[in-house]
């Protein structure tokens, strides 16, 4: 299943959502310089509960209306410690997806991150492009970022709005720029999803978003930025306008607010 184009129309009805991308906290892994995958489901190193912590205590007082979470360990926990912090997330059910899982590294799975570089240069590519044996493309990651998606808009339209479109009265806030506060971008949008997810699987999704969804960027943020690795507990926020057609949602416009946010961990 591929989502839907971006549409280009200015005067329909729309509904927003805002989505909060986070990236799990350190492991003894991360902390090794070892890659993951999916092969190795570790669990949260002391520092990355400290950071998991951090996460949710910043996110606090953000309201969120439905969490989605990669089936790994290090995002399970992650995500409970986010939500044990916030009284929104009282009611709500975490919902594990393995189309959030990690990228596969394939035989490079367990080894130094140093080594996959030596791999990438003697196969004449760069790290992020190359596909180790037995791993997957970028390609194939995007694919399953499209799948969540489109899976995502559909779950949250189906739970939130039932009814027909012209019941729809929400706009599509404009794009502000963010002020360094746990709510930026939030004001006025009704529906807001934490994805909870990691970080070679983060890249490839913001790739997507800006290259084939046509998501603008924060102001002062680069594509340089918007696509480099996210620290651990790395914030990422959206808000998306999403349009009804007969009983699905489709994706009509994309802003990120800001990106790889980290100054919770600093606190």
């Amino acid at each position: 299943m591929r989502l839907p184009p971006v549409l280009n129309s200015h005067n329909m009805k729309t509904v927003t959502l805002a989505l909060t991308l986070v990236r799990h906290g350190e492991t003894p892994y991360n902390k090794e310089g070892l890659l993951q995958g999916q092969a190795i489901d570790s669990p949260l190193s002391e520092v990355g509960f400290q950071q998991a912590e951090a996460a949710g205590r910043y996110l606090k007082d953000v309201k969120f209306t439905n969490v989605f979470v990669s089936d790994m360990l290090r995002a399970k926990q992650t995500a409970e410690a986010v939500m044990k912090h916030n009284s929104s997330c009282s009611g709500l059910q975490m919902v594990c997806d393995p189309l959030l899982k990690e990228r596969s590294f394939g035989i490079a799975e367990g080894r130094p991150v140093k080594e996959l570089r030596e791999m990438a240069k003697a196969a004449g590519q760069a790290l992020p492009e190359f596909t180790a044996p037995n791993g997957e493309t970028q390609e194939q990651v995007k694919q399953r970022v499209q799948v969540f998606m489109g899976k995502m808009l559909q779950r949250i339209g189906a739970e939130h709005l039932p009814g027909r479109a012209e019941e729809d009265r929400s706009e599509a806030p404009d794009a502000a720029a963010a002020e360094g506060k746990a709510d930026d971008g939030l004001r006025g949008v009704p529906l807001h999803a934490l994805v909870v997810t990691h970080g070679a699987y983060m890249r490839v999704a913001l790739q997507y978003f800006v290259k084939e969804l046509h998501c603008s960027l924060p102001q002062d943020c680069d594509e340089a930025h918007m696509f480099s690795l996210s620290p651990n507990t790395g914030l990422c926020r959206f808000v998306l306008a999403m349009k009804r057609e007969d009983d699905r949602f489709t994706l009509s416009r994309m802003h990120c607010v800001f990106a790889h946010r980290g100054d919770h961990v600093k606190q």
